[in-house]
């Protein structure tokens, strides 16, 4: 059993084909095929179901993935320690983020990450929250920024980088751009515009519903805040989001939903014990938020 073969086997699972895992890995599609059926035939049982379209796990692959990527993480966090002494950081940092994520320091810390560490490969998957928490779980993701209510799932490590109330906001030629203040049930009758079921954001806004006895407003959905400040801001509809969303633009005005008593949350979540270039990016976005 060779590393390279763990690696593969993973690459498949993961992209669902072995075009793409080839080209993930960087060798030739036969290459990727050859070397997953050898490792079939030296652990005697059918990792991947083939289809015509896509290959998956057997329920034999399913219970060896966990193990070939804890091998993998093993071998790289040797690596990343050899690397560390030499005052050389290498190895592969796979990042989530919520989609449509435009924070300024986040941008700025992925930036400074790239400038002082080039031999470090860093890829970033942008998604829903739910999806980002479980793909850290699973070890798909060293790290991933995730919007959430109430507390991070129990397992992993988390710091909170945003805790806000939520707000309405509206064009500057609105009926309530001078109102100081909202309740959810003057959202009844309107066509409010927020971000995906599964988004911190989302979330907080159907809990506070639910907490006031409103009925949930017809939604118009869009995955990037931004979209969803540009409808608002041609007067598309009201935009419910956090309060820094809308911060820098002066198209929009933003006014606090008073009885909006679920706050909406941006968590940096990983597994313990991260390997030396995960903790490494972790660090610098963390002094990054502290600046």
């Amino acid at each position: 059993m060779k590393i390279h073969q763990l690696r593969y086997l993973l690459a498949v699972a993961d992209e669902g084909s072995f075009t793409a895992a080839a080209a993930r890995e960087l060798v030739s599609q036969s290459g990727v095929s050859a070397q997953v059926a050898k490792l079939e035939r030296e652990l005697g049982v059918t990792l991947l179901e083939r289809g015509s379209r896509t290959v998956t796990l057997t329920a034999a692959g399913r219970a060896v993935a966990p193990h070939a990527r804890q091998v993998i993480a093993s071998l790289t966090g040797v690596s990343d320690v050899a690397d560390a002494i030499r005052g050389l950081l290498r190895g592969r940092v796979r990042m989530g983020l919520v989609t449509g994520c435009s924070i300024p320091w986040v941008l700025d810390g992925l930036a400074d990450f790239r400038a002082f560490h080039p031999a470090v490969e860093l890829s970033l998957v942008e998604d829903g929250s739910t999806g980002l928490v479980d793909g850290v779980r699973r070890g798909d993701l060293d790290l991933a920024l995730v919007g959430h209510v109430g507390e991070v799932p129990g397992g992993l490590e988390h710091v909170v980088v945003v805790d806000e109330r939520l707000v309405a906001v509206v064009s500057t030629g609105h009926r309530w751009a001078t109102r100081r203040r909202l309740r959810l049930a003057d959202l009844v009758g309107e066509t409010v515009l927020s971000l995906p079921r599964g988004n911190g954001v989302r979330t907080a806004l159907d809990r506070s519903l639910d907490r006031a006895g409103n009925s949930a407003p017809p939604v118009i959905e869009a995955s990037s805040p931004e979209t969803v400040l540009g409808l608002a801001a041609r007067g598309a509809g009201i935009a419910v989001l956090s309060a820094s969303m809308s911060a820098g633009r002066d198209d929009v005005v933003a006014v606090p939903l008073v009885d909006a008593t679920v706050r909406a949350r941006l968590s940096l979540v990983w597994r313990p014990a991260p390997p030396a270039s995960t903790a490494r990016l972790l660090a610098v976005l963390r002094r990054q938020l502290s600046g």
